[in-house]
């Protein structure tokens, strides 16, 4: 393949740019695909992502990047000179889900597994990083970009947060990043502009009461009613107390009281999630699920403690950086190849990044055509490994646009 461009050309074009990073990717292509396997036989639950972290500084520093491990995991690498600056982000850890498919690669960690894609994002980054350098040592990089691979994105409060509080947002103009989605046919860039997931907080609510026989509950606080109550209630209380546009969901994911079926437990608990689409509306629930959980409880004769933690915001796509994802995708893929998405219910830490600079995630689809379509965070989920190079292609092309178009 022949890549016609002049190394000392003061304004290259997006199309010269493009043409560099195609054909840096495609020469790695093999090399991005064995990665992500080797990432995703060897995963790492959040804040413990410490070999990853040694594959991946390993190879940026081979592809020439200036890179600075984080405190504990991950990493941040930069390239380019200039006072402006573009960041690309993607996630380094796995869940604690059973990986149950059965392919060569499968996870060797038992109770762990790559079950949202971060090793297609980490693999995907990988390749951008490596068809950026070789645009910036042809002189066709007008700016910086900097890299995050960031830790811990499965968990609250997420790495974002850790790594912004350590500068890595100083000078960055906008940000963006990818999230493997398997509703969508590999080869297709879901992409929208405003709020493309939800924020998500985490709820435990614990209570207390006398306990006792099941046949006096009268002369108990029956505790296991109480908290039947917590768990349909709650949700109903929240869907005419909050605005019904902002999308309140509760769902429950941990429920554990008693041992015995004619006790009545004097501890009970109930855990799980709060999401809502709306921002406005999210700095406000918090106070009214505490104060709906004491209501709930009040006539059953047991108390209730309410731990609130406030996850993530959505990530709200900002409309110049959505544009730049489209005209890159079509650049690089062509107009057919992208595609509009809803918003989700799902939660991102990416959304932190968002509250301080301008950005923008997209869809990255990773389902065959015409196989089947997992869900994210299930032990079977299944990548098409073509959207590596075509994660790749996109991330790199949407960085250069960016200084290359928006100067």
């Amino acid at each position: 393949m022949s890549i016609s461009s002049d190394p000392t050309a003061a304004d290259p074009s997006p199309d010269q740019v493009e043409r560099v990073i195609n054909h840096v990717v495609e020469k790695h292509v093999d090399d991005l695909v064995d990665l992500r396997r080797d990432l995703h036989r060897h995963p790492e639950l959040s804040w413990e992502e410490r070999r990853t972290t040694d594959r991946v500084v390993e190879l940026l520093e081979l592809a020439g990047w200036r890179v600075t491990p984080s405190q504990r995991s991950g990493a941040i690498a930069e390239i380019g000179e200039g006072d402006r600056v573009i960041a690309l982000r993607a996630d380094l850890d796995a869940l604690p889900v059973h990986d149950l498919t059965k392919d060569p690669w499968t996870s060797k960690v038992p109770g762990v597994a790559h079950a949202c894609g971060h090793d297609v994002h980490t693999a995907a980054l990988i390749g951008a990083a490596q068809a950026l350098a070789e645009v910036h040592g042809r002189g066709m990089l007008p700016g910086r970009v900097r890299l995050l691979f960031q830790p811990a994105e499965e968990v609250m409060p997420g790495g974002a947060v850790h790594l912004i509080n350590h500068g890595v947002l100083e000078d960055v103009e906008r940000i963006f990043a990818l999230h493997a989605e398997p509703a969508v046919d590999v080869g297709t860039i879901g992409v929208r502009t405003g709020p493309i997931t939800s924020a998500a907080d985490r709820i435990e609510v614990r209570l207390e009461g006398t306990g006792g026989h099941t046949s006096r509950p009268h002369l108990t606080g029956d505790l296991t009613f109480a908290l039947a109550k917590i768990t349909s209630e709650l949700p109903a209380v929240l869907s005419r107390r909050m605005d019904p546009r902002a999308g309140v969901s509760v769902v429950w994911g941990m429920l554990r009281a008693g041992a015995a079926p004619n006790v009545i437990p004097d501890q009970g608990i109930a855990a799980g999630t709060v999401r809502i689409l709306d921002s406005v509306a999210w700095a406000g629930v918090e106070a009214v699920v505490r104060e709906a959980v004491i209501d709930i409880v009040r006539p059953y004769g047991v108390t209730a403690a309410v731990d609130y933690l406030q996850g993530v915001p959505p990530v709200v796509n900002d409309p110049v950086s959505a544009r730049i994802i489209n005209n890159a995708v079509d650049a690089v893929l062509g107009i057919h190849h992208r595609t509009d998405v809803p918003q989700s219910l799902g939660g991102e830490d990416f959304g932190w990044y968002l509250s301080d600079v301008p950005g923008a995630m997209f869809r990255l689809g990773t389902r065959t055509p015409g196989g089947a379509t997992y869900d994210l965070h299930q032990g079977d989920l299944r990548i098409d490994e073509q959207s590596v190079a075509i994660g790749a292609r996109v991330l790199a092309a949407v960085a250069a646009r960016t200084l290359i178009t928006a100067r």
